[in-house]
């Protein structure tokens, strides 16, 4: 098989070998190594995937929009992973809030490994956060948050090169479309509406933390979602994000359109944020 084939078939390894031939045979066609850089991000190969997305800005400068929003995206993957260890803050989008600080203080006692303690700030939290009404394809919802309960009511994006958690009460809109490339699975692109008006770009992380930890190469992939754990309270999801709503469940994929009826505005600045105190 050849290494599109052997993707079709969720056969990563054998996909990078012959991805890897085809690359040393040719190794100044740009789109083997855009192909290359996506099949390393999928396996969180983050700096080899780095390397080869500089390789690309090298051989064709059509190509450097594309190579300088991934490698920023590349770079947020290290944060990423230390916010959900407790380790450090995201970039809270508009003033951060008591009930966010309580989600990171939940992630952070998490890792000391006091569940009973994350699993009461994280009930605190969410109790305190605003259920923020709207529509999701149309669907309409009175509240809507991640599947994950560790993110709630808020969205990780990497906006302006910069990983942000965004309260839902803080959009108006977001635009998602379908997935076209490998590196989707990773990030997909969306477009943001903020409560004032203000629009950005920006890029959502496809999979949940952890994904990479499992066995399961569909879940890499991001082709569907996983639950670890029995607890309903403490279980986690992994591969593809999801949504929750009073009226629906959504894969991420499936989203095109996301409404929010919040008058929550951030700051003048679009994008604007708190300093990282982490």
């Amino acid at each position: 098989m050849n290494a599109e084939e052997c993707l079709r078939e969720g056969d990563l390894d054998g996909c990078l070998r012959e991805l890897q031939k085809q690359v040393r045979k040719d190794p100044s066609k740009a789109a083997y190594r855009v192909f290359l850089f996506q099949l390393l991000a999928v396996t969180g190969a983050w700096d080899r995937a780095l390397t080869q997305l500089n390789v690309v800005g090298e051989l064709d400068a059509a190509a450097l929009p594309m190579v300088q929003t991934y490698r920023e995206a590349l770079q947020c993957e290290a944060l990423r992973e230390a916010v959900f260890k407790g380790e450090r803050a995201p970039l809270i989008f508009g003033e951060p809030t008591g009930w966010l600080a309580l989600l990171l203080e939940a992630l952070r006692l998490d890792t000391a490994g006091d569940s009973g303690a994350a699993a009461a700030a994280r009930a605190r939290a969410l109790d305190e956060a605003p259920a923020t009404a709207g529509a999701l394809n149309g669907e309409p919802f009175r509240w809507l948050a991640d599947a994950d309960n560790r993110l709630g009511p808020t969205l990780e994006a990497v906006l302006n090169g910069r990983y942000y958690w965004i309260p839902f009460s803080r959009i108006k809109r977001i635009e998602i479309e379908p997935p076209s490339d490998l590196r989707d699975r990773v990030w997909i692109p969306a477009v943001f509406t903020w409560a004032n008006d203000g629009q950005a770009a920006g890029l959502i992380p496809a999979r949940y933390p952890g994904t990479l930890a499992e066995p399961n190469r569909a879940l890499w992939l991001a082709r569907l979602t996983e639950w670890i754990g029995d607890d309903p309270v403490l279980a986690r999801p992994v591969g593809q994000r999801m949504f929750a709503s009073d009226a629906n469940d959504y894969a991420l994929f499936d989203v095109r359109t996301i409404e929010l009826t919040s008058g929550d505005a951030p700051p003048e600045q679009d994008g604007a944020a708190a300093p990282d105190h982490g």
